[in-house]
Formats: C-alpha cells, structure tokens, sequence
C-alpha cells in the first residue's frame, strides 16, 4: 500500500496549490483527481483566460451562514501573493475592471503553473483516479481508488461543489464531511440565471440579447443585496452579472426590484429642452436601447401609442412610466441551476472547521478547503481568491 503525508482529493485550484504548497514544505503529497483534465474549472473561467483574483477582495466580497470566517484565510494569503506567483512563472495579466485580474493569453497558463509548483513539491498525481471508500485506522487515512488504496496522515478535500456538472462536479466533499459528522449547508446554485414563468415572461422574451445598466436589489438568506451591473434579457428570463450577483442571495418566492436607468431624474429629463415635443419612447432611448425603451412605454401606457408625445400625456401616466423603468418589481421562479451557475452556495459547515487551519474541529487531521466550504464569493475572481487563500491556510498548517 502506498503511503503519504498527505493525500488531498480534488485537482482544482484550491487542490493543485494546496498540494504544491505542502509538497514545498517537505511533505510527501497524493493529489487525486477523478477526471483526465485537472484545473478545468479554471481553463473554461473568464472566457478562457479566467478572473484569476480581484485586487479588492474583502470578507465583506463572501456569503456564509458564518461571515466571519473567511477573515482570517484571507488575511494570510492575499491577491498580492498569488499576484507575485504569476509574475514569477512569467504569466502576463491585465485588470479589466474593478480590480477583475485576467491572464493576456489563455488561463492555460495558470494550470501550467500549477502542475509546476506541483512538480517542485515532488507531488505525486494520479489521474483518473476515483475514490470509493475512506475510512479512519488508528491516526491513518485509509483511501481506496480505482487504482489501488493508499494511506495519509492527512486528508484535504478540495472536490468542489455541484456547478457545471458536465466538467465532473461531484458530491463526493459533501458525503465525506457527513461521513465524519460534519454538517453540511444545503448546497444551491449561486451566480446563476435567473428564470421566470414561461407565459409571464412572453412579453419579454422579444428583448432577448438586449443588455443595460441597471440596480438590482433583493431580500435573501444573507440579507439585502443591492449590486449596479450589466443586466441582460434572455428568452427565459435575466442574466449578466447582475443577475448572476443578486441570485447568490435570492430565495424562491421573493422578488426584485430593479432600476433600469439608475441615477436619472426623470423629472429632469421630462422638463427638458425638446422633451414636450419628443415620444416618450424616443425620450427613453436617449437612455435604454430602444427596444427596451418601447417597451417600457407599451407596458406604462398600454393602448397609449408609441408616437404620442410627452406634452400631450398625463402626469399619471408619465409617473407610470417612471415607476415602470425605475421600480421595476418581479419575481422569478427559479434559477438556471446547477447546469449553469458558476459557483455552489452552501458547503460544509464552517462551525466545524479552523478558520486558520480549515482542520475539522472534531475529526484531526481532516481539512476541507476551496469551493466545497460554505463560502461563496461575488463574481469577478473572489471565488478563485478564496481558492488560494483557503489551501494556503490549510498546506502551512499540515
């Protein structure tokens, strides 16, 4: 039988860098991975050069039923120090916006990087290779798999959650976690599309591919939530990041207010030179793109026309049309799903772990880190901080 220091399940981010950062320790590492295609979370983010970091990463960027807990991870390896690890492997990069880091060529070259440091740390891989069983013998982990069992002092779980099944998310982390009795937060889709019912949201499924600037905000779990995003219109319903932001929060049930023109004075604009004369509609697209420009005014005025002009309608109609593109209400049934989010809400519990070490408070020398964790960051690379930042926390206390 084969046996480690360490064995760490998952070759993700959190995984890879975990594995790497012990090995470099002197540690004698198994980093496992059930698929051929270690780091594919990674090679398919960003559009393929994934939003590696966000230089304004704060605890205050995270959900969790504990929101304190990612402080300290966080604290200890920063966007600074995965920064200064690209830049010694020589990878290039560029902030597209808000602080969002991209690799200039292909994030490709972060896996690379990361089997490199692997390498470094003589850590040993084997690929393909599922776990079917694991199970305590004295102060030993006991790991059966496909390609024969093997022992560790150590156990990391980086499996991830159940986003983007079609690249091999599994429930393996969350059925370990209870195995050893650790609680487990009902997982759910996060930075997700949000749909609607199919005849409700006929009327707007004409504005499919339309996007604009816009103020979302929603009650949830983890409170109220308000983000100022992209919002695009599908046949289904609402993306972009907005979308995808306010859905982490949102609860079956609860509905969203939305401003699709955030920061005009409508009043301002009405009273202004040439409005009188102008439609409204064309008032509007001097704003909205005018698709959504008309139909904001056919869902104010129906009936109405679109070529009436302003001077020549109501005060109470003009107020319908401000609340309709300002105050927006409506309520989704439901999210795109696992399919399509990018991230999983929920995870294990973390009451039950370090939040210096990720060790399980109960069960030594269990570590769970990275996605799995009940830990959810906002879109624009705080999920993949929180990657580095978790088995960074975990390989220096192994």
């Amino acid at each position: 039988m084969s046996r480690f220091d360490v064995a760490v399940i998952g070759g993700g981010a959190a995984g890879m860098l975990c594995a790497a950062m012990a090995g470099q320790r002197g540690r004698r590492v198994v980093l496992l991975e059930h698929t051929r295609s270690p780091g594919e979370k990674i090679r398919i983010s960003g559009g393929g050069r994934c939003n590696f970091t966000n230089l304004h990463t704060q605890p205050e960027n995270f959900l969790s039923n504990n929101p304190h807990f990612c402080r300290s991870a966080l604290a200890g390896y920063t966007p600074h120090d995965f920064v200064d690890l690209m830049r010694r492997h020589g990878i290039a990069f560029h902030e597209k916006h808000r602080g969002q880091l991209f690799c200039d060529d292909s994030a490709a070259q972060i896996i690379d990087m990361l089997r490199a440091e692997c390498e470094l740390g003589q850590v040993v891989w084997r690929v393909g290779c599922s776990v079917a069983a694991v199970r305590c013998e004295g102060a030993a982990y006991v790991l059966d798999t496909s390609q024969g069992p093997l022992t560790a002092g150590a156990l990391v779980v980086a499996t991830g959650g159940l986003s983007i099944p079609r690249i091999g998310a599994s429930d393996l982390g969350y059925r370990l976690a209870r195995q050893f009795g650790l609680r487990v937060i009902e997982p759910r889709p996060g930075l997700v599309p949000l749909v609607f019912d199919p005849e409700a949201w006929r009327p707007f499924a004409k504005l499919a591919g339309v996007s604009v600037q816009a103020n979302l905000v929603g009650q949830g779990v983890f409170g109220s939530a308000a983000f100022h995003e992209d919002l695009l219109f599908t046949h289904r319903g609402l993306s972009g990041p907005a979308a995808l932001q306010i859905s982490s929060y949102w609860q079956p049930g609860q509905s969203l207010s939305i401003d699709l023109a955030p920061g005009i004075d409508w009043a301002a604009v009405i009273k202004g030179k040439g409005a009188l004369r102008a439609t409204a509609a064309s008032l509007l697209a001097g704003t909205l793109p005018k698709r959504l420009a008309e139909h904001c005014v056919q869902t104010a005025m129906p009936g109405a026309g679109l070529t009436r002009a302003v001077a020549d309608l109501s005060d109470k109609a003009l107020h319908a049309l401000a609340i309709t593109v300002s105050e927006w209400r409506t309520t989704p049934t439901g999210t795109e799903g696992f399919r399509k989010a990018e991230v999983t809400v929920g995870g294990v519990d973390t009451n039950a772990l370090s939040s210096r070490t990720m060790e399980a408070r109960a069960v030594r020398g269990l570590y769970f880190i990275g996605e799995v964790v009940d830990v959810t960051g906002w879109l624009g690379g705080y999920n993949f901080q929180w990657a580095w930042a978790s088995a960074a926390a975990c390989a220096r206390a192994i």
